[in-house]
């Protein structure tokens, strides 16, 4: 997602929609007395402008880097399950701790790369997914359930390439934050396991964000996707690491400070002085590195080497 594009874009154009209408309180009970109503039509609405889903590559891709492995795997058992597809780009270190890469809305892997190759470049090997509907997978139109469903898919391919819980990694930029948050949530401690969870630039549950970008003139019941990421948090058996910029103009900090105080220790919250929705990860690198190796007790000599840029 670039610096200038919303975060939330379903949110942001509700709150334009509200904005400019002359009569607001009757605009909000005629879209309450709709859904109350169940029309689906306008649940549909709701998310495809909360996902923002896309199969086309983002215009500035170029191209896969070297050593990234291209597949597809299918979300459940059944011969007729839908397949979503991933990207997995080793470490040359075989003992490299590996991240499951959960992305947010709108942009699909291609527009991710940026943030998937400074992840690689801090010593991580990483298997990132699309999201039904998203870039090559299966589907059209994401859901809250379904997003969910792909992540734990993708965390299934990870335990069964990485047995040592001690090694794997949960991390979710934005919306993905709460599918992150989510998974890590329905772990337990044992063989399904992992060593911690990041999770950047996201927000404490969907009807928060709802109130702050509106402003409070859209009730946040009419909400059909939920993402409750303050009362998941606190269901985390795993070191937490809570990221965000402090010039986030899209998701306030103020829902990280929230989200970290709700998790269980062992946590951290890094706060990146000037870092955007977007570019917490790059601006703030040396701040990152150096929680990676205090905070999760990785060798910053091995596993975190050759971070000394990043694009």
């Amino acid at each position: 997602m670039s610096s200038n594009e919303p975060a939330f874009p379903f949110l942001m154009t509700l709150r334009a929609f509200l904005m400019r209408r002359p009569w607001r309180t009757f605009t909000i009970f005629a879209i309450a007395v709709l859904i109350a109503s169940g029309c689906v039509s306008l649940e549909q609405k709701e998310r495809e402008l909360t996902f923002r889903p896309s199969h086309a590559e983002a215009n500035w891709y170029t191209g896969l880097p070297a050593g990234v492995q291209e597949l597809d795997l299918p979300v459940h058992a059944s011969a007729d399950a839908p397949r979503i597809h991933a990207w997995w780009w080793p470490e040359d270190d075989p003992g490299a701790p590996v991240i499951l890469y959960l992305h947010g809305a709108r942009w699909n892997l291609t527009g991710n790369l940026n943030r998937i190759t400074q992840l690689h470049q801090l010593g991580f090997s990483i298997f990132a997914i699309d999201y039904r509907g998203f870039g090559k997978s299966d589907g059209d139109l994401p859901s809250e359930a379904t997003v969910y469903e792909d992540a734990r898919a993708g965390w299934n391919w990870v335990v069964a390439r990485e047995a040592d819980p001690a090694r794997r990694f949960i991390y979710g930029h934005s919306l993905g934050g709460a599918v992150a948050i989510d998974l890590a949530a329905s772990l337990g401690g044992g063989g399904d396991g992992a060593r911690g969870l990041i999770v950047e630039s996201t927000f404490t549950n969907f009807a928060e964000m709802a109130s702050e970008i509106t402003r409070g003139l859209f009730p946040s019941v009419m909400l059909s996707q939920k993402f409750d990421s303050v009362d998941k948090i606190a269901r985390v058996h795993m070191p937490v690491l809570v990221v965000h910029g402090q010039g986030d103009r899209f998701v306030p900090v103020r829902f990280s400070e929230a989200l970290y105080k709700a998790a269980p220790s062992p946590k951290r919250l890094l706060l990146v002085p000037n870092g955007s929705h977007n570019n917490s990860l790059s601006i703030g690198s040396s701040n990152y590195q150096r929680v990676l190796a205090d905070f999760f007790g990785l060798d910053a000599g091995r596993s975190l080497a050759g971070t000394g840029t990043h694009g």
